[in-house]
């Protein structure tokens, strides 16, 4: 906080904050993280102090994260160039391998050290783990990119009941040994449903979803499914946001409250969304 803010003038923003606190104290929030917000350090600071600030008041967070930059650049310190189809990482048996070093090893453990030493109490699990995310192949030309058959939610519930932020890297597993490679967008949207989460955050590079796609001030700031899949047929929403649409009205379907497709550029976004009421994108709630 501004270090010119007078004490009464911190109490009274804390104040202001009551209602929200109250509303969310033992809800369970489930933020997707990745783009910018993961890749600029000063960001990523801001993101894991939201994220243990409602923690300590009692929000239950789970943390889903991916990491396809960092991916990319291993792969290439291995002389190994990255190929999509579609927006999705072709995924041989080599780059799954990397994909598994890289999600659940390095960019797992720098998330949970991070949020620990911010003061958070966190544990980092892969959708391996618990067989959490179970999948089978998506698209045979992709190779092991896995499409979500089931997902088994225990061993989340049992971390935040012993009062763990769980962080959750995005590959799945098969009865027979394979792992995959999983969207994150889809499988954080999965998550909350299976936790009926109160909201999801799923965090971007723009805006929100905006009427007009090249002009940040026609954002949409809130919007239900039914409106969600008309600007969908109609063709407003293209490109890179059609998937992401896709996913928040998956995740509604599986029980999510509603999901805010937020622009994780803006300090401290995650904060303004629960505990004011600015909020920083776009909301999409049910019918």
């Amino acid at each position: 906080m501004d270090k010119h803010f007078s004490n009464a003038q911190r109490a009274e923003v804390l104040t202001q904050a009551l209602p929200y606190i109250r509303d969310y104290n033992g809800k369970v929030l489930v933020v997707k993280y990745g783009g910018n917000a993961m890749i600029n350090q000063e960001l990523k600071e801001q993101v894991m102090e939201d994220i243990v600030l409602l923690h300590l008041i009692g929000v239950k967070v789970v943390l889903v994260h991916g990491g396809g930059p960092e991916i990319t650049e291993v792969m290439a310190k291995l002389g190994k160039k990255a190929e999509f189809v579609d927006g999705l990482r072709v995924t041989d048996k080599e780059t799954i391998d990397i994909v598994q070093m890289v999600l659940a090893g390095k960019v797992n453990k720098s998330l949970v050290n991070f949020l620990e030493m911010k003061g958070g109490k966190s544990m980092g699990i892969s959708g391996m783990d618990g067989k959490l995310i179970e999948a089978k192949v998506k698209d045979a030309r992709l190779g092991f990119v896995g499409e979500i058959t089931n997902v088994n939610i225990e061993c989340v519930e049992d971390l935040l009941h012993k009062g763990y932020i769980p962080v959750i890297s995005t590959i799945g597993c098969d009865n027979e040994g394979n792992a995959y490679n999983i969207n994150g967008d889809t499988a954080a949207a999965r998550i909350a449903g299976a936790l009926n989460a109160e909201r999801l955050i799923m965090m971007t590079d723009i805006a929100g979803l905006l009427k007009d796609k090249d002009d940040p001030s026609t954002l949409i700031p809130e919007i239900n499914v039914s409106k969600a899949k008309q600007l969908l047929d109609d063709g407003t929403i293209s490109g890179g946001m059609i998937p992401k649409i896709k996913c928040c009205i998956d995740a509604i379907s599986h029980g999510v409250k509603n999901v805010v497709i937020m622009d994780g550029r803006i300090p401290h976004s995650i904060l303004m969304e629960i505990l004011t009421d600015e909020g920083a994108g776009t909301m999409v709630t049910g019918d």
